[in-house]
């Protein structure tokens, strides 16, 4: 079966007055129809670049597309025009963004809001858009959807906000939904409403959802696969039990390890030590090698290739290297692996 998304070596830079910022060093992932990725790491791993450059969005000049494929069911939308990609944002990949309130214009009314993506896009006549738009307000929860329509965005919440922009973002049925920390300005339990909104959604769509976040915690219930970035890169990728029960890289330990849980305590939360390396001169070997407890002398040396685990399983570490030593995670981070096991998933 054909995918319907294939990223291949992608590479992004920005070029800036102190030099060459590497965003994005040869990510590669693949998507198929109905699924979700979750894309995981420290603010600055290049989560947010990636998905950028899906949408054709990274700025220009400064921003540059150095190598690699995005492959939309085998078009490759580097080779896009901007003109070209303007006709498949909204169409056949849309964003949700962080902040709903500047993802919408404050000037105009939330139905117009909608009624135009269906308009441009789905060619609809506007007694047909209006109609579709307060259907969509519906479907993602916002009471009275007729009345709402008239209103702005200052007069809804942040999570009715959300939910707007996640209709406006399904306005077009889109192949492709991605989803940029959309629950990460929302208190716990408008996301946790928003989330299982999302599921449910995918589920009536069959819509793929590429799931941006820092927090593993999120993913737990949302995701199929996750990918784990650091420094530009993939370090770790498998499913969601893969990466929960049986993590190979030591960064996705610390991830876990700093994860809080219903039954930890503060003491028991693990810090990552140190800071992610600046992407102007990116470190010699494994980049996560200055930061890691675990790493071993060929780190500062060498940069680890991807090891596979699995079938579904692969990590970027020596520490899976046949000659590398024995190493076991932490125990906080044996003890999220159990809980999560323990919960069935629902830490």
């Amino acid at each position: 079966m054909s995918k319907l998304l294939e990223v291949k070596d992608l590479a992004v830079s920005f070029n800036t007055y102190n030099g060459e910022v590497q965003a994005v060093r040869g990510v590669s992932f693949d998507l198929d129809k109905g699924e979700t990725l979750a894309i995981v790491g420290e603010s600055g791993s290049g989560k947010s670049v990636t998905t950028s450059a899906l949408m054709g969005l990274v700025p220009k000049p400064q921003g540059v597309i150095k190598s690699g494929e995005i492959l939309l069911e085998g078009e490759d939308l580097v080779k896009k025009s901007n003109k070209e990609m303007q006709k498949i944002r909204g169409k056949d990949i849309s964003m949700v963004f962080q902040n709903p309130l500047s993802s919408l214009n404050p000037t105009m009314k939330i139905g117009n809001q909608i009624i135009e993506g269906l308009v441009k896009h789905q060619n609809m006549n506007r007694t047909d858009a209006k109609k579709r738009a307060i259907e969509l307000l519906d479907q993602v929860g916002i009471p009275n959807p007729e009345i709402r329509m008239k209103q702005y965005p200052h007069q809804f919440s942040g999570g009715m906000r959300q939910r707007v922009v996640i209709a406006i973002a399904l306005a077009c049925n889109p192949k492709i939904l991605i989803a940029d920390e959309p629950t990460t300005a929302l208190d716990v339990t408008i996301q946790a409403q928003i989330l299982e909104l999302m599921k449910d959604i995918q589920k009536e769509t069959e819509s793929a959802i590429v799931f941006i976040t820092h927090d593993l915690g999120v993913v737990a219930n949302v995701a199929d696969r996750v990918a784990v970035m650091y420094a530009g890169k993939i370090v770790e990728y498998g499913t969601v039990d893969d990466i929960f029960y049986n993590p190979k890289h030591p960064y996705t330990w610390g991830l876990l390890g700093s994860m809080p849980t219903l039954d930890s305590d503060d003491e028991e939360l693990y810090a990552i030590p140190g800071s992610p390396p600046d992407m102007l001169n990116p470190p010699k070997g494994d980049a996560f090698a200055p930061r890691n407890k675990f790493a071993l002398e060929i780190d500062g040396v060498m940069e680890p290739p991807m090891f596979k685990v699995s079938d579904s399983h692969y990590a970027a570490t020596w520490l899976l290297h046949e000659d590398a030593p024995k190493m076991e995670p932490p125990e906080s981070v044996k003890k999220r692996m159990q809980g999560f096991a323990n919960t069935g998933g629902e830490e």
